[in-house]
Protein backbone atom coordinates (compact mmCIF):
# COMPACT_ATOMS: atom_id res chain seq x y z
CA UNK A 1 0.00 0.00 0.00
CA UNK A 2 1.59 3.23 -0.98
CA UNK A 3 1.16 6.19 1.17
CA UNK A 4 -1.01 8.88 0.83
CA UNK A 5 0.64 12.22 -0.31
CA UNK A 6 -0.48 15.34 1.92
CA UNK A 7 -1.71 17.89 0.57
CA UNK A 8 0.62 21.19 0.30
CA UNK A 9 -0.35 23.70 3.00
CA UNK A 10 0.41 27.13 1.99
CA UNK A 11 3.38 28.96 3.90
CA UNK A 12 2.71 30.73 6.53
CA UNK A 13 2.42 34.49 6.43
CA UNK A 14 5.33 35.80 8.26
CA UNK A 15 4.69 36.72 11.61
CA UNK A 16 5.06 40.30 12.63
CA UNK A 17 6.15 41.37 16.09
CA UNK A 18 8.60 42.62 18.27
CA UNK A 19 10.77 39.42 18.39
CA UNK A 20 10.00 38.88 13.92
CA UNK A 21 9.42 42.63 12.19
CA UNK A 22 8.00 42.42 9.04
CA UNK A 23 11.58 43.73 7.59
CA UNK A 24 13.12 40.54 8.14
CA UNK A 25 11.81 38.89 5.54
CA UNK A 26 12.21 41.62 3.45
CA UNK A 27 13.94 41.22 0.09
CA UNK A 28 16.18 43.71 0.22
CA UNK A 29 18.12 42.50 3.35
CA UNK A 30 20.16 40.19 0.81
CA UNK A 31 20.74 43.25 -1.45
CA UNK A 32 23.51 46.27 -1.88
CA UNK A 33 21.56 49.09 0.19
CA UNK A 34 23.02 51.51 -2.43
CA UNK A 35 20.53 50.12 -4.58
CA UNK A 36 17.65 51.66 -2.50
CA UNK A 37 18.89 54.96 -1.92
CA UNK A 38 20.73 57.60 -4.06
CA UNK A 39 24.50 58.47 -3.58
CA UNK A 40 24.51 62.49 -3.56
CA UNK A 41 24.68 64.40 -7.16
CA UNK A 42 23.51 60.98 -8.93
CA UNK A 43 23.19 61.83 -12.85
CA UNK A 44 19.26 61.24 -13.83
CA UNK A 45 19.74 58.56 -16.49
CA UNK A 46 21.70 56.59 -13.07
CA UNK A 47 19.28 57.31 -10.48
CA UNK A 48 15.98 55.99 -12.86
CA UNK A 49 18.38 52.93 -13.70
CA UNK A 50 19.26 52.35 -10.02
CA UNK A 51 15.18 52.98 -9.06
CA UNK A 52 14.20 49.96 -11.58
CA UNK A 53 16.70 48.13 -10.44
CA UNK A 54 15.30 48.41 -7.08
CA UNK A 55 11.74 47.93 -7.79
CA UNK A 56 12.90 45.06 -9.32
CA UNK A 57 13.98 43.41 -6.24
CA UNK A 58 10.45 45.57 -4.58
CA UNK A 59 8.44 43.20 -7.07
CA UNK A 60 9.83 39.54 -5.81
CA UNK A 61 9.26 41.04 -1.99
CA UNK A 62 7.06 39.05 0.03
CA UNK A 63 6.55 42.11 2.26
CA UNK A 64 6.19 44.70 -0.04
CA UNK A 65 2.61 45.70 1.32
CA UNK A 66 4.15 46.40 4.95
CA UNK A 67 7.08 48.36 3.44
CA UNK A 68 4.91 50.53 1.46
CA UNK A 69 2.62 51.05 3.96
CA UNK A 70 5.40 51.78 6.36
CA UNK A 71 6.89 54.21 3.96
CA UNK A 72 3.71 55.97 4.12
CA UNK A 73 2.69 56.05 7.48
CA UNK A 74 5.94 57.58 8.80
CA UNK A 75 6.71 58.83 6.38
CA UNK A 76 10.28 57.93 4.74
CA UNK A 77 11.39 60.72 2.95
CA UNK A 78 14.21 59.13 0.67
CA UNK A 79 14.70 55.93 -1.14
CA UNK A 80 13.02 52.94 -2.86
CA UNK A 81 10.00 51.51 -0.01
CA UNK A 82 7.78 49.28 -0.85
CA UNK A 83 8.32 49.53 -4.87
CA UNK A 84 7.78 53.46 -4.66
CA UNK A 85 9.88 56.40 -4.53
CA UNK A 86 9.85 58.96 -2.66
CA UNK A 87 7.94 61.20 -5.35
CA UNK A 88 5.49 58.25 -6.28
CA UNK A 89 4.95 58.42 -2.31
CA UNK A 90 4.68 61.61 -2.22
CA UNK A 91 1.75 61.58 -4.98
CA UNK A 92 0.32 58.59 -3.00
CA UNK A 93 0.06 60.29 0.01
CA UNK A 94 -1.58 63.60 -1.38
CA UNK A 95 -4.50 61.00 -3.27
CA UNK A 96 -5.22 59.34 0.46
CA UNK A 97 -5.26 63.27 1.88
CA UNK A 98 -7.69 64.23 -1.24
CA UNK A 99 -9.76 60.91 -0.39
CA UNK A 100 -10.30 61.23 3.19
CA UNK A 101 -11.14 65.26 2.59
CA UNK A 102 -14.19 63.62 -0.03
CA UNK A 103 -15.06 61.48 2.38
CA UNK A 104 -15.67 63.67 5.36
CA UNK A 105 -17.36 66.11 3.57
CA UNK A 106 -19.05 63.26 1.85
CA UNK A 107 -20.70 62.11 4.97
CA UNK A 108 -21.59 65.94 6.03
CA UNK A 109 -24.00 66.07 3.05
CA UNK A 110 -27.71 64.39 4.59
CA UNK A 111 -28.40 61.42 2.64
CA UNK A 112 -32.02 62.79 1.02
CA UNK A 113 -29.60 65.93 -0.85
CA UNK A 114 -27.10 63.05 -2.18
CA UNK A 115 -30.13 60.60 -3.55
CA UNK A 116 -31.77 64.08 -5.12
CA UNK A 117 -28.34 65.63 -6.65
Amino acid sequence: MRPVAAAPQPSPSPSHDEDNPWHTGAACCRDEAGLFFAPSKEPTAARLAREEQAKRVCARCPVLLECREHALVQPEPYGVWGGLTAAERRVVLARRRRRDVELREAARVPATRRIAG
